[in-house]
């Protein structure tokens, strides 16, 4: 299902297409009269805001401007449970070496987490602006899904992260998570790649290159 962000994008750019078609349609052409071409505004308009959101955001200039972070990329993880923390006997007690990855419009952002044992998905992913401290925050929550042979010790769940970041285009985060199976713990996260394309933990290690 899109998201209302994602509805809205899409809504706009088939609705400036409908509006010019209706208009070339009605005789409306520009190359016929100069005065036409600003009936055509309003259809432009609805194109730039899918322009924006996708690509123009990122742009160097356009982001001094924005100061929106960008976190979109694949990131490496590592998480370290808290010691109170309910594991089940047989289960990773950590450090735990995972991958980040960030999918980022401008007005959008889901995160995919990947370990060697499962994929976590993100839902109502936000970026909070702390006031005045210059300290925004990424939140977000999640369900996992464990692979098939681990699921008898590590049944599915759900979760929720909280990273801390700070400028514009951040390369290493800090936080937090917390699960319905009584487990927490920290996060540290470097940025490996500004691509998304990878689609399975090993990919990711695969790339990761400076990993220590």
């Amino acid at each position: 299902m899109a998201s209302p962000a994602q509805s809205i994008r899409w809504g706009a750019a088939a609705a400036s297409t409908v509006y010019g078609v209706l208009l070339y349609v009605l005789g409306l052409r520009p190359d016929q009269e100069l005065k036409y071409a600003f009936a055509y505004v309003p259809a432009a308009l609805g194109y730039l805001v899918l322009v924006f959101d996708k690509w123009a955001w990122r742009w160097p200039g356009v982001h001094k401007v924005t100061g929106h972070p960008r976190l979109d990329g694949t990131w490496r993880t590592t998480l370290t449970p808290n010691v109170e923390s309910h594991i089940p006997a047989g289960g990773n007690r950590g450090p735990i070496r995972a991958y980040l990855t960030v999918e980022q419009s401008y007005w959008t952002l889901h995160a995919t987490l990947r370990t060697a044992e499962s994929s976590s998905r993100s839902s109502n992913a936000t970026v909070e602006k702390t006031n005045g401290s210059g300290i925004s925050e990424l939140r977000f929550l999640y369900e996992n899904i464990p692979q098939v042979a681990h699921q008898q010790r590590s049944p599915r769940h759900t979760g929720a992260c909280r990273l801390s970041l700070a400028g514009r285009a951040p390369t290493a985060l800090t936080g937090r998570y917390y699960t319905d199976r009584f487990t927490a713990g920290d996060m540290e996260l470097v940025l490996i790649s500004r691509t998304t394309d990878y689609s399975t933990f090993t990919q990711a290690a695969s790339a990761d290159t400076t990993a220590p």
